[in-house]
């Protein structure tokens, strides 16, 4: 039986189909099954050239693979659904760094490695985030990169007051907080001053934004831990939280937001033999790839 692989192409980011249409003859040729979906939702199917756009949920029921065509971002978008449906993904960079993605436009004969279906996958940590109000979970979310505490679009300081496993950790005084996974500590969290680490580590990352108390740096912390995370002595100052760059949900003075590990793990498919130390050291260090010249 064919296996089944789905394209994802950012329309933004692959102008006019070229790349998606080049990787799906590579795999057609191969003998694979090949639909095309939309990452996102309320995209417009002109702008995928001539391709017959299927509805993603309904592709998902069967496929084998997960490819998709732009940035980390894309992937992030895709990440709750590829992990729940338990398909493993295939990120091609067309964005700019590139640290979720396995390939880079220029290297799509590196596909014909799939022919066997041989590959190995990297299980990326995921979080499971709520929001308690009154006793009551009235917010869950399942993220790959973070979770994020931050004030609203008036800048002022925010007070957070964080524990882990019920016992006090640290208050914070500032911008607000980030916790990570390892896959999304060369994210925000990397920006705000918090540790590279690895991404197939098994770690929590708590990274402040903008503290006033400059004596309080990042806790790198083990997976076993359920962070919560209190407002304290806002007001009606706004604050919001962030999943993985998703839409802003509005916390209230009293309520909490719970981080904890997630049973549910990304897979991400390794065709090339790059570490990740190899392309940290490419992309972000001086004299790496994205060095001016």
């Amino acid at each position: 039986m064919k296996k089944k692989i789905i394209l994802c192409p950012n329309p933004h980011r692959d102008l006019g189909m070229v790349t998606t249409k080049a990787a799906e003859c590579i795999l057609q040729e191969m003998g694979f099954q090949t639909v095309v979906c939309s990452p996102f939702r309320d995209q417009k199917d002109e702008s995928f050239a001539d391709y017959d756009v299927k509805p993603l949920l309904q592709e998902l029921k069967g496929a084998d693979l997960l490819i998709t065509f732009g940035g980390d971002g894309t992937i992030l978008h895709l990440a709750k659904l590829a992990a729940l449906h338990k398909i493993p993904v295939l990120g091609i960079n067309m964005g700019g760094l590139g640290f979720i993605a396995e390939l880079e436009k220029g290297e799509l004969d590196v596909l014909r490695k799939l022919q066997d279906w041989t590959f190995e996958t990297e299980h990326r940590m995921m979080l499971d985030v709520s929001v308690m109000r009154d006793g009551k979970q009235i917010y869950t979310n399942l993220g790959l990169n973070d979770a994020v505490i931050r004030e609203g679009p008036i800048s002022h300081a925010i007070h957070l007051k964080i524990s882990s496993d019920g016992r006090h950790l640290a208050d914070i005084a500032g911008d607000g907080v980030i916790v990570a996974t390892p896959t999304g500590s060369t994210a925000y969290s990397l920006s705000a001053g918090g540790p590279v680490v690895e991404p197939v580590a098994q770690t929590m990352v708590v990274c402040p934004i903008c503290i006033h108390n400059m004596r309080f740096s990042s806790y790198v912390l083990a997976p076993e831990h359920t962070l919560t995370v209190e407002l304290e002595r806002n007001g009606r100052k706004p604050v919001y939280l962030f999943v993985d760059e998703s839409r802003a949900f509005a916390l209230k003075a009293d309520d909490k937001v719970v981080v904890r590990r997630s049973k549910h793990a990304l897979k991400l498919v390794r065709l090339t033999e790059r570490s990740f130390c190899e392309i940290f050291a490419q992309k972000m260090l001086p004299g790496g790839l994205n060095s001016e010249k």
